[in-house]
């Protein structure tokens, strides 16, 4: 029996440049920054001031069900996210949900549609910590007014909402978005950091393939700009300084050793998959090829993998992986979107891996970055770059690239949008923990 090809139907990424996936590349081919001062809390006393923050319209109540509108209450702003793309995915990909028109019935069955998404950690706010943490101090003696575990259990957590774990588990972003569109097909969630996306989308491409489910929601959320989230980058040594006059739209540098460091992003958003012999069957327009997916794990002499694998072998051993399942070689490459964060560290690994499966010839394979015009997104990035990719394709152009000077022979620096041949885009990335990930996309095929 031979598998499925799996096809994309529906983008739904969100990011610093808005929903959805044209004012995201309209941005990208302008060569346009949303890096900026945070706006969510007052980020001076860190070192990096700015980021790539949702923009302010963006409302999560306006973009689900009436009847699910108390069910925000309890969405953190990765769930917010991935609530967001998921209904930009559906009604982009020409489907009836539960969440999108209730009173039709559903395009896919609701038994045979699934759900995948990649999480980060999410961070609790502070802010509603606050009262719990007032309240579990010691009272009297030497140590009064300082934190006192046994006064946290006892009285300071009986101060949070009965609902409150159910914000920040990682799980809640999949159980959202299945919900309200009625996914009862396989879910699952997957959180390893900055792989989480095409790690996600590999899930949905083997459930389809095997006919688990006729389509599937996949993806990855992320955000990091909240204290709690933005304190662990900066300890991670990520941030670059940048303080609130000094212009952040110049300072991530990929692939450049001089780049200072990286600014974060909120982002991600989610795919609609499906089989091509269901998406033809319902007059789809299909997007793209999702072609070939690949998997490693890198081994890290810190064993925390800030830096795995700086010989960037385990992230070419995802990249050949998804090569050989999309039944092609290096050759069959034309462009790629990496990681591409500006962490000189993690480019360098990046390098590495590339240079190791495309040789002399990586120096013609254009590569496209996105970090210096949205940030570093983390756990949403994948998802992100996919859809890039898909556009890219679609249009036969490369968007604009932006700051990097010296990238010591890979095709990665500063450049306009310009047109290009373009048949097949790989999407790579390690993680801060060492997962890799690599997808391959495919123009469309005809029908």
């Amino acid at each position: 029996m031979s598998r499925r090809r799996v096809v994309i139907t529906g983008l739904g990424p969100v990011s610093a440049h808005g929903l959805g996936i044209e004012p995201l590349w309209a941005a990208l081919c302008e060569g346009r920054s949303a890096l900026a001062p945070i706006r969510a809390f007052d980020a001076r006393g860190f070192a990096a001031a700015s980021a790539g923050e949702l923009p302010e319209g963006f409302d999560v109540k306006e973009l689900v069900p009436k009847s699910y509108r108390k069910g925000t209450k309890v969405m953190a702003r990765d769930i917010e996210i991935a609530v967001g793309g998921a209904v930009t995915a559906v009604k982009d990909a020409g489907l009836s949900t539960r969440g999108t028109d209730a009173d039709h019935p559903p395009t896919i069955a609701p038994d045979r549609f699934g759900c995948h998404i990649g999480a980060g950690l999410i961070a609790a706010n502070v802010d509603e910590l606050t009262a719990a943490l007032a309240t579990s101090t010691k009272k009297d003696g030497p140590d009064a007014g300082r934190f006192d575990p046994a006064a946290w259990g006892a009285q300071g957590m009986q101060e949070l909402t009965p609902l409150w774990l159910l914000k920040y588990l990682p799980n809640m972003l999949a159980c959202h978005v299945t919900i309200i569109h009625d996914c009862q097909g396989p879910s699952n969630t997957i959180t390893c950091n900055e792989a989480s996306s095409g790690l996600s989308l590999a899930e949905s491409q083997r459930v389809i393939e095997r006919g688990a489910a006729d389509a599937c929601l996949s993806g990855g959320a992320d955000s990091k700009i909240n204290l709690m989230g933005y304190l662990r980058q900066e300890l991670a040594g990520r941030s670059a300084p940048c303080t609130v006059d000094e212009d952040a739209t110049k300072k991530i540098k990929p692939f450049d050793p001089t780049s200072p460091g990286t600014l974060v992003g909120e982002g991600g958003g989610i795919l609609v998959l499906e089989a091509e012999e269901t998406a033809r069957a319902r007059g789809a327009r299909v997007h793209a090829l999702l072609a070939g997916t690949g998997a490693s794990q890198s081994w890290c002499d810190d064993t925390v993998g800030i830096v795995p694998d700086p010989t960037g072998e385990s992230l070419a051993d995802a990249i050949e992986s998804a090569l050989r399942d999309a039944g092609m070689t290096a050759r069959d490459i034309d462009a790629v979107i990496p990681y591409g964060c500006g962490i000189p560290e993690l480019d360098a690994l990046e390098a590495n891996a590339l240079k190791l499966v495309f040789g002399d010839a990586l120096s013609a394979k254009p590569i496209v970055t996105l970090a210096p015009s949205i940030g570093a997104c983390v756990a949403g990035f994948g998802i992100i770059a996919v859809s890039v990719a898909v556009k890219c394709l679609a249009e036969q152009r490369l968007p604009a690239r932006l700051n990097a000077v010296n990238t010591q022979g890979l095709l990665a620096t500063a450049a306009p949008s310009q047109a290009c041949a373009l048949r097949n885009i790989l999407v790579c990335t390690p993680s801060l923990g060492g997962q890799n990930s690599a997808v391959v996309i495919s123009r469309a095929p005809s029908a």
